[in-house]
């Protein structure tokens, strides 16, 4: 009997260890209810759902979870959700409470955000995510996030675990950043217009692992006015290989 038990255990610990993580795309979306002729409100979500290695997977899927509730929100707070239809009736219902009050407003609300699977190997995982917001105002916004995980943890790697030495990464990124945009060697790094803060250099909020290189994203007003738009570098795996924990 211990036999049997004994195979039985280890047939699962094998099927187990065979899966693989995969991901799905789920849409999500929704629609204001009340009259319009002309930009009515909705959102629209496309999310990459992490699947087959619950433990990995569920802790990718609540942090890109976390990070939606960041960028679909109206007021001071993200809203309360606790999944992705819920978060989607929140947008909506925000909308309309404030419709209600400010009836005469001639503005129609839009959230679209799109996730993809960037990049992965043995050792990282980096989902980007594609967002456009508009609540009113002049314009809406757009930009892109960078969600970098171990693939074999489900844990999220942050900008300071990328690299051996940061400091020497950056500076070497700012050499080429420089180089690209024309800024003397020697000058502020705002010297041709950009709006560093403090007038130094800094890696991005966001930095993507692609299949050229890693790619350093600028979102707007990151480094440079929303008319001036983001700012991009891309930098050569032959050429940063030697400062990547990751590869």
């Amino acid at each position: 009997m211990k036999h049997y038990t004994f195979l039985l255990v280890t047939f699962l610990f094998l099927t187990s260890c065979s899966k693989e993580l995969s991901f799905k795309e789920e849409t999500f979306e929704k629609k204001s209810t009340l009259p319009c002729k002309s930009n009515c409100p909705k959102i629209s979500l496309k999310i990459p759902i992490a699947q087959n290695i619950p433990i990995i997977s569920d802790s990718i899927n609540k942090k890109v979870f976390s990070v939606l509730k960041e960028i679909i929100y109206f007021g001071d707070k993200p809203f309360q959700s606790t999944d992705y239809n819920d978060l989607t009736a929140s947008f909506i219902n925000s909308y309309e409470e404030m419709h209600t009050k400010f009836p005469d407003d001639k503005f129609g609300w839009e959230a679209k955000v799109e996730g993809n699977l960037e990049y992965q190997s043995d050792s990282i995982l980096n989902i980007k995510i594609n967002h456009y917001t508009f609540t009113g105002g002049a314009h809406g916004y757009q930009g892109y996030r960078s969600l970098l995980f171990n693939p074999k943890t489900g844990k999220s790697i942050t900008t300071n675990q990328l690299f051996k030495s940061e400091k020497d990464f950056k500076a070497f990124a700012e050499k080429q950043f420089r180089t690209k945009y024309k800024i003397p060697t020697n000058g502020s790094i705002n010297a041709t217009g950009l709006m560093f803060e403090n007038e130094k250099f800094n890696l991005p909020l966001n930095i993507f692992y692609t299949k050229d290189g890693l790619l350093l994203y600028y979102n707007s007003y990151e480094a440079a006015s929303y008319a001036d738009g983001p700012k991009e570098l891309l930098l050569p795996y032959t050429q940063i290989n030697d400062y990547l924990v990751f590869k």
